[in-house]
């Protein structure tokens, strides 16, 4: 019973907090950037790119935390300090200055978002039950994408965009007390720290992931997909804008839908075949996420939009649990939290080549067509490495099954050690 009240308590922190985010993303950071302060695809680009690096430096950092104190002392700690990082991004009244906040917000968020992906090895007492915790906590952040930039669209129709900062900090309090409680299955790793510890466990955990066949296909499996579509951030706020002649509250209402798709996808995934869960499965997905992704921005009308979010939506919802189930179900215990973060810097890093690429293309060909074109790579990648993908399974099955049992622990409620 206690056991459930933590994945529920796990679960509600996420739908919360995350409703706060996508907020505070997508008509907020979005919105400020491109409605008010009359952004270029240039400079929208410069705002995604300084969100990817931190993004990148968080995640290592936050690794290495999450293995040694645990998922819930790092996501309550980076939580708190969240609240006064994104405040501050509504006083921004230049680029520049929206670039800065955005940079240390997004420093925080990596904390943040890692923790929460790193939670359900800690939460299993079988690694066939890290499936359904991933399926469960992922259909809690999916429904928030369809509540969070719902609230946001309500807030900048009636009152003032700067009020989308302030709900994604209270959402954020509300998400650090309700992991207070939580009782961690397995205790994370604890050792003294020495010089250059921190680095070499950094390290430690990007040799694990490089050196491993099968962690190294999922990590570049993720990377091609925010590869192709980082241009996606930079131009969809002007893809909105220009090319289907909306306010605002549209990027809202458009991803409101988006969300309530991923949260149908993350709810089919552990109803389909066995054979989904597998490297196959995850190259077939993304292969489906590019084109989805190509459907989605393949018209003008908004009609046709909101149809193309629904059906991505949906491959996206089934993409990013199995993604995660595969890379922990074949990681060590104690390298979950700088596996997990060596993941989220190749996620941030793919976003980065279309960035300084995007305006250029956009500019040449047009927005609409450039995000067209990044879907497709994602599908031309993704088939290509369909053999390597099936070569993968075959070594993993002669391994045999890998549900093995583990020993339920208690974690101590120990606060994170200020020392590094």
């Amino acid at each position: 019973m206690r056991r459930r009240s933590d994945i529920a308590r796990v679960v509600a922190a996420r739908f919360i907090s995350r409703a706060g985010a996508e907020a505070a993303f997508f008509v907020g950071v979005w919105g400020k950037a491109a409605y008010h302060l009359h952004a270029t695809p240039g400079q929208l680009a410069a705002v995604m790119f300084a969100m990817a690096v931190s993004n990148m430096v968080g995640s290592v950092v936050a690794g290495v935390l999450i293995d040694r104190h645990g998922p819930r002392n790092v996501l309550m700690l980076a939580e708190i300090v969240f609240v006064p990082a994104t405040i501050a991004i509504a006083f921004a009244a230049t680029l520049p200055a929206l670039v800065g906040l955005v940079t240390i917000s997004a420093f925080v968020t990596a904390f943040v978002m890692t923790a929460s992906a790193s939670f359900a090895p800690f939460l299993a007492t079988e690694t066939s039950e890290l499936e359904r915790i991933n399926s469960r906590v992922e259909a809690a952040g999916s429904a928030a994408f369809v509540i969070g930039p719902a609230i946001a669209a309500l807030i900048a129709r009636y009152f003032d965009l700067g009020w989308v900062f302030a709900f994604d900090a209270a959402t954020s309090l509300v998400g650090a007390a309700l992991v207070v409680r939580v009782a961690l299955v397995r205790q994370p790793k604890r050792e003294a720290p020495t010089r250059g510890h921190a680095l070499a466990e950094t390290f430690e955990g990007m040799r694990v992931a490089y050196g491993s066949r099968p962690l190294r296909y999922y990590v570049l499996a993720g990377t091609v997909v925010w590869m192709s579509f980082g241009a996606f951030g930079a131009l969809e706020p002007l893809f909105f804008r220009d090319v289907v002649h909306t306010g605002v509250e549209s990027i809202g209402w458009i991803n409101s839908l988006f969300g309530l798709a991923l949260a149908t996808g993350a709810w089919l995934l552990p109803k389909l075949p066995r054979p989904v869960v597998s490297a196959r499965g995850l190259a077939v997905l993304v292969a489906a996420c590019g084109l989805g992704a190509s459907a989605y921005v393949g018209s003008g009308d908004l009609r046709l939009v909101a149809l193309g979010a629904a059906g991505w939506g949906v491959i996206i919802g089934m993409l990013e649990p199995l993604l995660r189930t595969l890379m922990q179900r074949d990681t060590p215990h104690e390298l979950q939290g700088r596996v997990t973060g060596t993941a989220q810097v190749h996620r941030h890093g793919g976003e980065l080549l279309p960035l300084a690429v995007a305006p250029a293309l956009a500019a040449r060909f047009g927005v609409q067509a450039t995000m067209i074109g990044g879907g497709l790579v994602a599908t031309v990648v993704a088939l290509l490495s369909l053999g390597e993908a099936a070569g993968i399974d075959r070594q993993l099955a002669a391994l045999g099954p890998r549900d093995v049992h583990l020993q339920t622990l208690r974690t101590t409620d120990e606060p994170i050690s200020p020392n590094p």
